[in-house]
């Protein structure tokens, strides 16, 4: 039997020289996509699933070299553009080309009540929530409805892997829904 509470302290973030270990994602930090947004739409164009795609998807998953190499060259893009930290299940169509795993707590469903005025991240005030630059981005193409679209939970287990090639072979399909379902959002108080 314990004769007290323990004492436990809070360091306000990770030591100074802690790194993640191998194969560990680095941790999140929000950052300001770098491809503007109408080309970022003209890019989904050509990489949305079509028959050329999913042909050259499942050649590439046939080489284990030419996978390393497509995977290391998607890495490569998509982490120097939009801060992608390879998820395996890609939400960029969706949110505007703001990566929603740049979020600190990696909120895949909009952001955390902590914004901050002008739009400011609430754990990295200096820079700004991924959500509210993912708005402004797809609202200046046309696309803001996009985010009403409800994220389904991360498979942790797909990290590092080739979004680009599960999406073309379907293995993320339904990763998000095609809306949030509220077109009439319910009257407050309303109890039917």
């Amino acid at each position: 039997m314990s004769s007290g509470p323990v004492h436990v302290e809070l360091l306000p973030g990770p030591p100074a020289d802690w790194q993640p270990g191998p194969g560990e994602p680095r941790l999140p930090r929000p950052t300001e996509p770098r491809l503007a947004p109408r080309s970022a739409y003209v890019v989904q164009r050509f990489v949305k699933p079509n028959w050329l795609n999913r042909r050259v998807g499942a050649l590439v998953e046939r080489l284990p070299l030419a996978r390393r190499a497509f995977t290391v060259a998607e890495r490569k893009s998509k982490e120097d553009l939009f801060g992608c930290r390879m998820c395996g299940q890609c939400a960029l169509p969706v949110t505007g080309y703001s990566c929603p795993m740049g979020c600190p707590k990696e909120l895949r469903n909009g952001p955390c009540g902590g914004v901050g005025p002008g739009g400011a991240c609430e754990v990295y005030p200096d820079r700004r929530c991924v959500w509210v630059v993912g708005y402004e981005r797809a609202a200046s193409r046309g696309h803001a409805d996009d985010l009403r679209r409800l994220q389904r939970p991360v498979d942790h287990r797909r990290f590092g892997e080739s979004s680009w090639l599960n999406y073309w072979a379907g293995r993320d399909d339904h990763l998000w829904t095609d809306n949030d379902g509220l077109a009439s959002p319910p009257v407050m108080g309303d109890h039917q």
